[in-house]
């Protein structure tokens, strides 16, 4: 049995590091953190045109009908390069959730213009940083008008779409909105990743149509986060990659006693760490992509140890890049803070790794006790 990519997905991948390499580099983070500008047009621009935003978009809605394999190899190249675009928020988000649940009609209207990247899409569920339960959802939805507020929101104040969760009397839906609507009001966050911007969202009867079952939104909710949880995985798990990459040529490079610091033992301990949380995040990754790719029962618990790890392995790849960087890793001049300020920020977006953990206990309770 081959657990390996295929030729062509290895190819893919490449292709993606080669054009990232090129018209990202680091300093494009960099750019859009230190202006105004809530992201690179230019690259949203390019990766459209690679065809990017609409990889697990079937043909017949303007994409080009891959997998979920080929996108999480775009998404852990998009890692690496610290891409300062919406593409997150926008393909495995909204997009996935369109491809979970939207009706043929909404799809022909949505998903040819997020193809496109013509629009951007995101995903409003959290009305409290932090607080992504369902008995925190507050926004209300009746007679096809939704109501209430939205904090934070990934690329909220960029998208021209969102999928918001709010409760009515059937219970809880999931209801597409058009955020061009003058019913709809921003306002921008300032958050620890500003090369990924955030919003605080506002509704005040501003139409709404149901995705999926009108009721039914929370469990379908937990299937969107499922799907974001093991696709954002391979883009912490690129960002992780190249932090250790990074840190490595530099330790090797800086010397103290006549040797490269790389080569003192309690530095070697500490990269030798972070190498086995980072192999432990790809093997869940790569578990949580075929369980994607197959849309296989062992999803639930899959995206919980994709998500887990990758968290884990990012957020410690950050801290370690900036510590073995001596003083001059706490500097601005210096890359470490941008991969220490991605860490963060993805991984918080979907819930933090002790929310998953919770809910990786429930979900094995739950299949035990059946």
């Amino acid at each position: 049995m081959n657990f390996d990519f295929s030729d062509d997905q290895k190819l893919l991948q490449k292709t993606a590091r080669d054009y990232l390499s090129a018209q990202a580099p680091l300093s494009l983070a960099r750019s859009v953190l230190e202006s105004d500008r809530r992201y690179s047009e230019e690259l949203w621009k390019g990766v459209a045109e690679m065809g990017w935003t609409g990889a697990a978009i079937p043909e017949s809605y303007g994409g080009a009908g891959f997998g979920a394999l080929e996108l999480a190899l775009i998404a852990e190249e998009l890692g690496r390069a610290l891409a300062p675009i919406p593409f997150n928020s926008s393909v495995f988000q909204a997009t996935e959730a369109l491809l979970l649940a939207g009706s043929d009609a909404q799809k022909s209207h949505w998903l040819p213009g997020l193809a496109s990247g013509e629009r951007i899409g995101t995903f409003a569920l959290a009305e409290r940083a932090g607080h992504l339960g369902e008995h925190a959802v507050t926004a209300r939805f009746a007679d096809g008008k939704l109501s209430g507020s939205k904090r934070p929101v990934v690329d909220g104040d960029v998208a021209g779409l969102a999928v918001v969760a709010a409760r009515g009397d059937a219970g809880i839906s999931l209801v597409l909105v058009d955020l061009t609507h003058p019913s709809v009001a921003r306002t921008s966050i300032r958050s620890l990743d500003p090369s990924r911007s955030q919003a605080e969202l506002h509704f005040k009867e501003t139409p709404a149509e149901v995705l999926g079952r009108e009721g039914a939104g929370w469990a379908l909710a937990e299937q969107i986060l499922d799907r974001a949880a093991v696709l954002t995985a391979f883009e912490q798990l690129g960002g992780a990659q190249r932090a250790l990459e990074i840190t490595i040529a530099y330790t090797m490079g800086r010397y103290a006693f006549g040797r490269p610091v790389a080569s003192f033992q309690a530095v070697k301990h500490r990269l030798a760490d972070l190498y086995v949380k980072l192999e432990l995040a790809r093997s869940n990754a790569y578990y949580g992509a075929w369980a994607l790719e197959n849309n296989a029962k062992e999803l639930a618990t899959a995206a919980c140890g994709a998500r887990i790890s990758a968290s884990d392995a990012f957020d410690k790849a950050g801290e370690e890049m900036v510590q073995l960087h001596g003083g001059v890793g706490f500097t601005w001049e210096f890359d470490c803070h941008l991969f220490y300020r991605r860490a963060k920020l993805l991984g918080l977006a979907l819930g933090s790794a002790s929310q998953w953990r919770d809910k990786l206990i429930q979900r094995l309770d739950a299949k035990s006790a059946a």
